[in-house]
């Protein structure tokens, strides 16, 4: 089951289960797509994936299966190209 982390990786928004504006790796790593596009280039600075929507989750489901309230954040995760 998709882990449904609350907040970008980079600049720690929010991203509730419900965002549209989640972006996850294979890894279920988590960014805003603006981090994501603007400051990673679409290429995840953790494992060098690329990225895809994350799905949202909603209502009855998401009362089933929650989100998970870990936060993991770093600031300073910028993709290097070439790296």
């Amino acid at each position: 089951m998709l882990e449904m982390r609350p907040g970008c990786e980079r600049c720690d928004k929010d991203l509730p289960p419900d965002a549209d504006d989640a972006i996850i790796c294979s890894f279920e790593c988590t960014f805003c797509t603006h981090c994501a596009n603007t400051i990673m280039d679409s290429v995840c600075p953790n494992c060098g994936g690329d990225f895809s929507p994350r799905p949202t989750r909603k209502g009855v489901i998401l009362a089933r299966f929650p989100a998970s309230t870990e936060r993991i954040y770093n600031s300073k995760l910028r993709y290097k190209h070439g790296s």
